[in-house]
């Protein structure tokens, strides 16, 4: 293989040979970070504790989102690791509307329920997701992903690009 400065790089494999390959482009950090997440009452949180840089719960609600960040915060104390040293988020289903009907009519383009989207994800109006979204980094959320699933609506990324972003 490469030299032990990773200056170059040679392989030989079944269909392909790369001999004295410049090795680049390099990483632009130290390590790539890595991302937990998930639900697991137990070898989740572990996992998480000894190797994450990142923990993320993927659409879930507030109560879920509390009692497995402090399973993970137990874990942590297992380990005799700093749960600041961890970086906590969530995944959410967004689905923002300037009034009520604007929010069922993205709801229903998605095939998704308004009262369930405001249960597990952040559906409402502008001010109603950035509530939400408070209510999740109270809960000890720092980073929230924001899962769009009409990529078609280009008005919805608008609004919450001037209305949520904002505040947030």
């Amino acid at each position: 293989m490469g030299d032990a400065g990773g200056e170059r790089y040679s392989f030989t494999g079944e269909h392909y040979t790369l001999t004295d390959s410049p090795a680049l482009p390099k990483p632009a950090q130290a390590k790539p970070p890595v991302l937990i997440g998930g639900l697991g009452k137990r070898r989740t949180p572990e996992l998480a504790a000894r190797y994450a840089d990142e923990f993320n719960l993927p659409f879930v609600d507030l109560d879920t989102t509390r009692a497995q960040f402090a399973r993970v915060r137990e874990a942590c104390g297992a380990v005799d690791r700093d749960p600041a040293s961890l970086t906590w988020s969530n995944a959410l289903v967004v689905c923002v509307g300037a009034d009520e009907a604007e929010i069922a009519r993205r709801a229903a383009a998605i095939g998704r329920e308004v009262d369930e989207l405001r249960a597990n994800g952040l559906a409402g109006t502008p001010s109603e997701v950035v509530d939400r979204l408070g209510a999740f980094a109270e809960a000890g959320s720092q980073r929230a992903y924001l899962q769009v699933l009409d990529l078609g609506d280009l008005d919805h990324l608008r609004l919450i690009a001037a209305e949520v972003l904002p505040h947030v």
